[in-house]
């Protein structure tokens, strides 16, 4: 099979909703628009994203700031043009790189079929100076656990043995993009999908609310700087790999 004939399905990973919004969205979002099927994997549940000097912090209000969540990246989803959001439901804050989850996204990369993911980077970069929320302990896990279940376990049938016995084969994912990587050496154009980046980030209200205004300049900043080296007006970039 030559590298045009692979299914265009892509899976993008992370640790919380949001967090494909700012790294990937516009690229998401034109992939969609080439007739690629993308599907979105939350590992956490999201519940520990509410006020930083919040006092209540029980199970019910933990709950409460799932539902909102998990109902925003939902809707960023729909205006991405995402196929569907699967949420793996790890207590947020707390996520390791762990043989449990790895299994999870083995059964998740199985079900699906993805040619390509997309995650965050399990590595620090330290220049350029990313704001340090993009490195969130649990970001590194996911993007740990991701790449490990990519490689050898999604495509290894002696790895997590009882997934044959779910009926979920060994599958070949053939790219890998690294948002936030230290060593970048691939870009997207994200000129025309700008803006639906910008309404998809709208969407988690809960966490942005009234900062959009003050976010979206810094983000054409960003994405400007990012361009600037492959003569895009905005582009998103990634280390990217394959795995032939």
């Amino acid at each position: 099979m030559s590298e045009q004939e692979f299914p265009k399905i892509a899976m993008t990973i992370v640790a919380h909703p949001d967090d494909a919004e700012f790294g990937c969205a516009g690229a998401v979002a034109g992939w969609v628009r080439e007739g690629w099927e993308v599907y979105f994997v939350i590992c956490t549940d999201a519940s520990g994203g509410g006020a930083d000097d919040a006092t209540d912090v029980g199970p019910a209000a933990r709950k409460k700031i799932t539902d909102i969540r998990k109902a925003e990246q939902r809707e960023a989803a729909q205006i991405l043009g995402v196929k569907d959001v699967i949420f793996l439901d790890w207590p947020d804050g707390v996520l390791q790189p762990s043989i449990d989850l790895r299994r999870d996204l083995v059964r998740v990369m199985r079900r699906y079929k993805p040619t390509r993911v997309l995650c965050q980077s399990p590595e620090r970069s330290w220049k350029p100076a990313y704001p340090i929320g993009r490195y969130h302990p649990d970001h590194l896990a996911a993007a740990a656990a991701t790449i490990a279940a990519l490689y050898p376990a999604c495509q290894n049938a002696w790895d997590f043995p009882e997934l044959l016995a779910e009926g979920l084969l060994p599958h070949k994912v053939r790219e890998l993009y690294v948002m936030g990587a230290p060593e970048i050496n691939y870009a997207v154009d994200i000129t025309a999908t700008f803006d639906t980046k910008l309404a998809a980030l709208a969407a988690h209200d809960s966490q942005l609310g009234t900062r959009m205004a003050e976010l979206e300049p810094r983000l054409r900043e960003w994405a400007a700087e990012a361009g600037k080296a492959y003569g895009m007006q905005y582009a998103e970039v990634f280390h990217r790999t394959e795995n032939w």
